[in-house]
């Protein structure tokens, strides 16, 4: 699969929230409760709450594109950090990556990271965080392949279960 990175613009919110709710569904399938993944899906992945990330200069979103139609396939959303750890002035906090299943092993989880990690020092940032479901040892073992080390940990809930999340944190 080939596909192409671009930083999101006003009238993106519909593809990324599109993208965000079937990576979120894709991955969560059999750990959440599929009544509980339709409703955080559509309160935090709404194409609302994209257009106020959008337009936010604090935050950057980018959007991973096939090439051939530039249909959605992956994006990123970085934002001030909002995690349970100690957090400095110049912290970013990488809240989204995510690809569809199609463009795994193709190289775009690590484009979209290196882009991420480039907007971030665009923004100022000095660091970036992340919060990655515990159990999730595939994204783990991606995060430590480039370069994030364990910080610490916090409770995410979703619907009425509570899990167990790791929150990684990468000097830039």
């Amino acid at each position: 699969m080939e596909w192409r990175l671009r930083r999101a613009r006003a009238g993106d919110a519909h593809a990324l929230s599109l993208v965000a709710a079937a990576t979120f569904l894709e991955t969560f399938v059999g750990i959440i409760a599929g009544p509980d993944m339709v409703r955080h899906c559509s309160t935090n992945s709404s194409p609302t709450k994209f257009d106020r990330w959008i337009a936010d200069p604090q935050c950057v979103a980018t959007l991973a594109e096939h090439r051939d139609g530039a249909a959605p396939v992956g994006y990123t959303l970085l934002t001030p950090p909002d995690l349970p750890v100690e957090t400095y002035e110049r912290d970013i906090e990488l809240r989204r990556i995510y690809t569809l299943l199609p463009a795994r092993g193709t190289g775009l989880g690590h484009a979209l990271m290196a882009r991420a990690i480039d907007d971030a020092r665009a923004l100022g940032g000095k660091r970036i965080l992340l919060g990655v479901l515990g159990i999730n040892h595939v994204a783990r073992a991606f995060y430590e392949r480039e370069g994030f080390e364990l910080a610490g940990m916090r409770q995410f809930q979703v619907g009425d279960t509570v899990f167990d999340d790791a929150i990684y944190a990468r000097a830039i």
